[in-house]
């Protein structure tokens, strides 16, 4: 079972410089970087709409170059409606470059197939599974090849402009989904950081991973996009009244970037990713891990540590950690899923391990109210008024100074398996405003997860949240059934946690 000969694809690079400064998005940024020499704008996308906007109206932009790579993209209404974009910009003459993880890279896969017919676009997917074969049965024949994914989520236009953080393109990462509420966040940066995260990508863009689609697939026709063409323009029509759409007139983000006058804030910020040969594990492999470059920054804490990640599985060494800086006075506070709001259960089953350990030494601990109501979900950015709600955004806050965000789940995966991105930045605003916001509503969204003990010295877990305004304290994982909570005490006697 082999994957085919991957010695045809071509090397390409990010646009130079100088070229991407000619460009229309280059010299609208040109005085306001002139302004602020060294210095990278950031804006924080907390709503989908805003994610959803930014990405639209720098592809309409484009007059050089879009690289994009994602981990899943789906071919829904804001996936259709961002390929709409992206191809509409390669019939300009803007050369498009798509990386895809192949974990989910089958779906849509005539879609992808299409797109590569342009002569203009090049698909490529990220360390792929076998064509015409079991996926189960490589899972069992090839797993230390298919295990490490790449993780990634990044969408640069023209080397002038990137958006980078823990959004996935489909309908529950932009709040377009009904009946989820997935918290995320996105940053939107201009700088020196963008040339960081087109290094980042020509890595993986070149590296025998990426497997073009015509290699790994078959070569598309002409014909296959037209079709695809087509049916991107009339489903884009469909769609006009979309909320999405409507957005992209009238929203106030659209306005600033029409009008040039996005509210930036400018600071020093730094790109901190996995090598995209991680999964070879060289000689160098644990200095080139994200968290190598991310750790220091954690432990240099003083006063605060604020950790948002929907999967939290610590392990022995960073809880360790963390504990090391509860003890010497720093205040440590995670946000994660609970059992109910978290999608794979087995990742629970990893994190309950260490919630004992960590509420000892004086850590917060703190786990998504999945039954929040409509009303209370709005009053925090992260949650939209949905039916079900579910974290996904991947943050830091260290000392209401430094901000970290980006496609890091604080999990074993992504510490030693998958490769993740982030941007690292220096922004006392921002960093206090986020952790601000934190404790202004952590209470209303979460459960406080607590470790009593009795008179007989037994320890006991509680989890303390509002429901209807009222507090409720629950000594189990609240709302899950007697099935689930079984489940997952079974899954902790499992060897697994290296792959959670």
């Amino acid at each position: 079972m082999k994957l085919p000969e991957n010695n045809g694809r071509s090397e390409s690079r990010a646009i130079p410089t100088t070229e991407a400064e000619q460009t229309s998005l280059g010299q609208q940024l040109a005085d306001k970087l002139a302004a602020h020499p060294g210095k990278n704008g950031v804006l924080m996308l907390r709503s989908g709409r805003d994610a959803f906007v930014a990405r639209a109206l720098l592809a309409r932009q484009a007059e050089s170059s879009i690289d994009l790579q994602y981990y899943m993209f789906h071919h829904d209404t804001v996936g259709n409606l961002l390929l709409n974009e992206v191809l509409s910009a390669a019939d300009r003459g803007v050369r498009v470059r798509m990386l895809i993880d192949d974990m989910y890279g089958n779906e849509g896969e005539d879609a992808w197939v299409a797109l590569d017919a342009h002569s203009q676009i090049e698909v490529r997917f990220f360390n792929p599974w076998v064509r015409g074969k079991s996926r189960m049965l490589q899972y069992i024949t090839r797993l230390s090849d298919v295990n490490y994914r790449m993780h990634a989520k990044t969408y640069t236009v023209d080397n002038q402009a990137t958006i980078l953080g823990g959004r996935n393109i489909g309908d529950e990462y932009f709040a377009a989904d009904p009946d989820l509420a997935f918290t995320d966040r996105d940053v939107l940066a201009v700088g020196p950081v963008v040339q960081d995260v087109e290094t980042e990508f020509d890595d993986y863009w070149n590296s025998e991973y990426a497997y073009p689609a015509r290699t790994l697939v078959r070569q598309g026709t002409e014909e296959e996009l037209e079709q695809l063409r087509k049916g991107k323009k009339a489903f884009f029509d469909a769609s006009a009244t979309t909320a999405y759409l409507q957005a992209l007139d009238d929203s106030p983000l659209a306005d600033a970037i029409r009008a040039q006058t996005v509210d930036f804030r400018w600071t020093d910020g730094k790109i901190v990713h996995d090598s995209s040969e991680k999964k070879a594990h060289d000689e160098n492999w644990q200095q080139e891990l994200l968290i190598s470059q991310l750790a220091p920054y954690i432990t240099a804490a003083k006063s605060d540590v604020v950790i948002v990640s929907p999967y939290f599985v610590p392990g022995q060494p960073a809880t360790e950690a963390l504990c090391k800086l509860s003890q010497a006075g720093v205040r440590v506070r995670i946000l994660t899923n609970s059992l109910v709001s978290n999608d794979v259960a087995a990742v629970h089953a990893g994190y309950s391990k260490y919630r004992k350990p960590l509420l000892r030494c004086g850590v917060e601990l703190y786990e998504l109210n999945e039954r929040l109501k409509a009303h209370e979900r709005k009053i925090f950015s992260w949650l939209p008024g949905l039916k079900k709600s579910s974290l996904h955004a991947k943050t830091m806050v260290f000392d209401r100074e430094i901000m970290f965000v980006g496609s890091f789940n604080f999990d074993q995966r992504s510490l030693h398996i998958n490769n993740e991105i982030g941007m690292l930045f220096w922004d006392a605003q921002t960093a206090g405003d986020s952790t601000d916001e934190f404790d202004r509503h952590i209470e209303d969204v979460a459960f406080r997860v607590t470790l009593e003990t009795d008179e007989n010295g037994k320890e006991a877990l509680r989890w303390t949240g509002r429901e209807d305004g009222k507090e409720v304290v629950f000594d189990s994982e609240p709302y899950a059934s007697t099935g689930l909570k079984i489940a997952v005490a079974m899954m902790k006697l499992l060897p697994i946690e290296s792959q959670l």
